[in-house]
């Protein structure tokens, strides 16, 4: 955990946040800011060591944590993710879908099976994650949904139409569904970051990477969203490299 300023006004004291895709890369940082801020978060992802990891390594810094491996593109184990999450902690109030996978393959070259992973995964999952957390964050009287888009759900490239399309269904689904809890105290948003500097799709961060955001940029962003007041909704947010690569 890079951040250090214990002393900062953002406070998420007394509430539960899921984060999922939480292990790594901005998942990771974002459930690191979470718990510095005094949230009890839950650590979900595929990986179940990387998932205790993750949540051993905020504990040890004070925070509270509960690790969850979950796959999101199964049903019962997201609805397992939320039964854990409210057993454990008694509710919800922010839900984080970070999780995301994606194939750079042109599409006469993209097999069904991957297709269904990263529409499964980055579309479906995060449908199923919502309708299982909606109650509960009804019956707290409110909260945050916040989806992880991508700036290429609107810049499509060759060899991501997959990721691109389950991008931009996301943007979609993230509108309609805002529209839909504003009456019920939830407030969605979601989050189109550029190039950022992970581990994504089994790529190895390299010095070259020094001109795209950091995790921790994109983890500030769903801070400042959770820190606006009450009466404002930032409903869409676009981040990228200030200084792109040349």
């Amino acid at each position: 955990m890079e951040k250090q300023d214990l002393d900062r006004l953002f406070r998420l004291d007394g509430r539960v946040a899921i984060v999922t895709g939480g292990s790594r890369g901005i998942g990771r940082a974002i459930a690191e800011g979470f718990a510095l801020a005094g949230a009890k978060v839950v650590v979900a992802s595929r990986k179940a060591d990387a998932c205790a990891e993750t949540a051993e390594a905020i504990a040890k810094r004070g925070g509270e944590a509960l690790a969850v491996a979950t796959h999101m593109g199964d049903l019962a184990q997201l609805e397992r993710l939320v039964a854990a999450t409210v057993e454990r902690f008694g509710g919800i109030d922010v839900l984080v879908n970070n999780a995301g996978v994606g194939v750079g393959e042109p599409i006469s070259e993209l097999s069904c099976d991957d297709w269904s992973r990263i529409i499964d995964t980055n579309l479906t999952g995060v449908f199923n994650c919502c309708s299982a957390a909606i109650p509960n964050l009804v019956k707290r009287g409110g909260g945050w949904i916040i989806n992880i888009s991508s700036l290429a759900s609107k810049n499509p490239f060759i060899g991501g139409a997959a990721y691109c399309a389950s991008k931009a269904g996301l943007n979609a689904f993230s509108e309609a569904l805002m529209l839909e809890l504003r009456p019920s105290n939830i407030r969605v948003s979601y989050v189109l970051p550029g190039s950022v500097a992970t581990g994504f799709s089994g790529r190895q961060v390299t010095d070259g990477d020094a001109w795209k955001l950091s995790p921790d940029d994109v983890a500030q962003v769903i801070e400042d969203l959770l820190d606006h007041p009450k009466r404002s909704l930032p409903s869409r947010v676009e981040i990228r490299p200030s200084r792109p690569n040349k």
